[in-house]
């Protein structure tokens, strides 16, 4: 089992990095086309996700941070399969993509599903001895 070391606060400061760098990157690499549209997209779709997010830098709060974090491996995964997905591309472009991928596969597996306050509150219905539910309304 891998240790969850990254604050979902840190998570998303991570989400809006990867968003901009997504954008930016093959722009200012001058690489093609198609690939500059694949990554225009997950950039679009990290930053739509992560401002729906239920953690402290998300904007209207409504997705569960498992399900975003799915959606960070998914993500990952896609970009490792560039290799495949993309044989005409320069070798030094799919390399890149492929380390983006194990970025985000990286960042989702070891990110935490919870975040600082939600922890708390459980920690308090412990102590006071309250489910989490009431714990959550004391």
């Amino acid at each position: 089992m891998l240790v969850k070391m990254i604050p979902t606060r840190v998570h998303g400061v991570l989400d809006y990095l990867t968003a901009g760098t997504l954008l930016a990157l093959p722009r200012m690499l001058g690489w093609s086309d198609r690939v500059t549209r694949l990554m225009t997209g997950a950039a679009v779709g990290t930053l739509g996700y992560s401002l729906m997010t239920r953690y402290e830098m998300g904007l209207v709060k409504l997705l569960p941070m498992r399900m975003h974090l799915a959606l960070d491996a998914m993500s990952g995964a896609a970009f490792c399969a560039a290799p495949w997905m993309l044989p005409d591309e320069p070798d030094e472009v799919k390399q890149a993509l492929v380390g983006l991928g194990l970025f985000e596969l990286v960042a989702a597996l070891t990110s935490r599903t919870e975040t600082a306050q939600e922890r708390a509150v459980e920690h308090i219905g412990e102590w006071r001895g309250q489910p989490v539910a009431e714990a959550s309304h004391a």
